[in-house]
């Protein structure tokens, strides 16, 4: 399979794992934006959340549920941000659905 977060999930491609189960798998960014950036992808392939539908929900909740669970164990307890970038116009670069988790500094508002 030629998806980049694919081969990450499948060991192709070294990574550190920061969280990982049966649903999920969680890496540092290697480009980050902030002192914890972290991305949290599911291990089924999914393009986008263009590409979900209601057989995704808990799926979806369960990727929310982890970006939580890492950022205790981070220590953010002042706060954090969660993005999904969604399609071109939303700034996915990478076609395979992933969460961002930035925290640990102040985060700006509008984002970009």
């Amino acid at each position: 399979m030629s998806c980049l977060f694919c081969r990450i999930v499948e060991g192709e491609i070294p990574s550190t794992p920061i969280f990982q189960d049966e649903l999920a798998y969680a890496f540092a960014d290697i480009n980050p934006k902030a002192p914890v950036h972290i991305l949290i992808i599911p291990r089924e392939h999914i393009s986008s959340m263009i590409d979900t539908d209601q057989s995704k929900r808990d799926l979806l909740g369960h990727l929310l549920w982890a970006a939580a669970e890492i950022a205790r164990n981070k220590g953010l307890a002042n706060g954090y941000r969660v993005v999904i970038n969604t399609g071109e116009d939303g700034g996915q670069t990478v076609d395979h659905l992933h969460l961002h988790l930035l925290g640990g500094r102040q985060m700006t508002w509008p984002p970009g």
